[in-house]
């Protein structure tokens, strides 16, 4: 018994130890991934802000591009009495976001391997957004070559999420980090802007 509460002192404490910088967070993932990390991923100090703002208890946040799951992974963590979702269009990238999810042993999170244009909105509460579709005017930082990436496909899925937003109920909150803004409807109000603008927190108004 005493060397199970030991084992478990042990888990609990290395989990812990995971969550104190990125660099140790990154090392969930293979080499690959953690090298590109502070371009593709977001850092647990934006992911904690922005979980702040979108995680009312009971309600459903969606990460729009979850790549490894990094936000989603911080987020639940730290809002157990939430549940967040991450849809992803790279199948390998959802992999690594589950075996991460599961040493972690979190529950109040679910990975959707899909494209955005899949997914039904109105089945989420909240949004958050680290601008997954750069990528297709991005032609040196893509993380790799699996997905077709384009300018029309920029537009297509900037106005796509722009118009899913815009039918969403009065009091829908939004997180964009990095975004160009054009993804956001003109009905959300901006109730909070960090780092120069490039952290920005949304209600929609009407």
């Amino acid at each position: 018994m005493a060397i199970c509460r030991n084992q478990l002192r042990l888990r609990r404490n290395v989990i812990n130890k995971i969550f104190e910088d990125d660099q140790t967070f990154d090392w969930l993932y293979p080499e690959h991934f953690q090298l590109i990390s502070k371009k593709q991923w977001t850092p647990i100090s934006i992911a904690q802000q922005s979980a702040g703002f979108l995680a009312l208890p009971g309600s459903k946040v969606l990460d729009i591009g979850s790549g490894i799951g990094k936000f989603c992974l911080i987020a639940a963590r730290q809002h157990p009495a939430t549940m967040f979702f991450g849809v992803e269009q790279r199948q390998e990238l959802v992999h690594h976001a589950n075996v991460a999810m599961e040493f972690l042993r979190l529950d109040n999170l679910e990975f959707i391997h899909a494209n955005m244009t899949q997914i039904n909105f109105k089945a989420f509460d909240h949004f958050y957004f680290y601008n997954s579709f750069f990528e297709n005017v991005d032609f040196i930082g893509r993380i790799d070559d699996s997905v077709e990436t384009s300018l029309a496909l920029y537009k297509y899925y900037t106005q796509y999420l722009s118009a899913n937003l815009n039918r969403m109920p009065q009091g829908t909150r939004l997180v964009s980090f990095q975004g160009s803004g054009k993804e956001v409807p003109e009905n959300f109000t901006l109730v909070k802007s960090t780092l120069n603008g490039l952290l920005n927190m949304y209600v929609k108004s009407t």
